[in-house]
């Protein structure tokens, strides 16, 4: 894929980004032929959005939802929306939303590039704090018989939405984070539960594992930024007039409403 085809990409993503609409498929000679460029393209999507990174979204850190995403390693994806719980959408102008219940670490420190790996002890002392949330992704790609191959999902930013926060929870390098469960309701109705030793190990797990992947390829990530672990709970496709409550127990809820 040459230089050409992936500013020609990067330009149509960013324009499916700003115009809030999804398509169908995606012409051949577009779609990346590996992660690396794909994260290159995801790249320049950014650099033609010129919106500010607020933060990056993590999935698929374990074997089972890599298989469900059809991948053989965790992906990543920056995030230009984060917004603080409770937050209600317009249905409409989503491309293909679906909530997902993580954990978001707010980061205090840079983790720029560099030659030696971080460890997860200097990872979690970067952290400023930790909240419950959910991601709200999105895809650009409709979901039909047209899909393209993971590669041109990569290059939309893994398909990064908004991230919803609630209140940091307090001590939360001393609490038992993972192993809280933690449950997703749809209008008063459970839908789905899980906790984050199952997925994730813990939120550090796959934070860690970013720290060292944007380090490796030289991008990094600054204080400030909110990370969004990976889901908890899966994957729901919610419909409009849906109010959806991520519940983490004594850690608190985050809530989004689809109008």
């Amino acid at each position: 894929m040459d230089t050409s085809a992936q500013r020609e990409l990067a330009r149509l993503l960013a324009s499916l980004r700003r115009e809030h609409r999804g398509q169908s498929g995606l012409a051949t000679h577009l779609v990346p032929p590996d992660k690396a460029t794909a994260y290159k393209v995801a790249g320049l999507v950014a650099d033609e959005l010129g919106w500010p990174v607020l933060g990056w979204k993590i999935a698929a850190f374990k074997a089972e939802l890599q298989q469900q995403l059809r991948t053989d390693s965790p992906i990543y994806g920056r995030t230009f929306f984060v917004k603080e719980t409770p937050v209600t959408v317009v249905h409409a102008t989503l491309a293909s939303p679906i909530p997902e219940v993580e954990y978001q670490a707010r980061l205090g420190a840079d983790l720029p590039p560099r030659a030696k790996p971080y460890s997860q002890d200097e990872v979690t002392e970067a952290v400023a704090s930790l909240h419950p949330g959910l991601e709200l992704a999105e895809c650009r790609f409709l979901h039909d018989a047209a899909f393209p191959p993971l590669p041109a999902i990569l290059a939309d930013g893994a398909g990064s939405g908004t991230i919803i926060y609630g209140p940091a929870i307090v001590d939360w390098k001393k609490r038992d984070i993972a192993g809280q469960e933690v449950t997703l309701s749809c209008n008063g109705r459970l839908r789905r539960q899980g906790t984050a030793a199952a997925l994730l190990d813990h939120p550090m797990a796959p934070l860690t594992w970013l720290a060292n992947e944007l380090s490796r390829t030289g991008v990094g990530m600054k204080a400030g930024q909110m990370v969004s672990t990976g889901t908890l709970t899966g994957m729901l496709a919610p419909k409009r007039g849906e109010t959806y409550v991520a519940d983490f127990g004594p850690f608190g809820s985050v809530t989004v409403a689809f109008s």
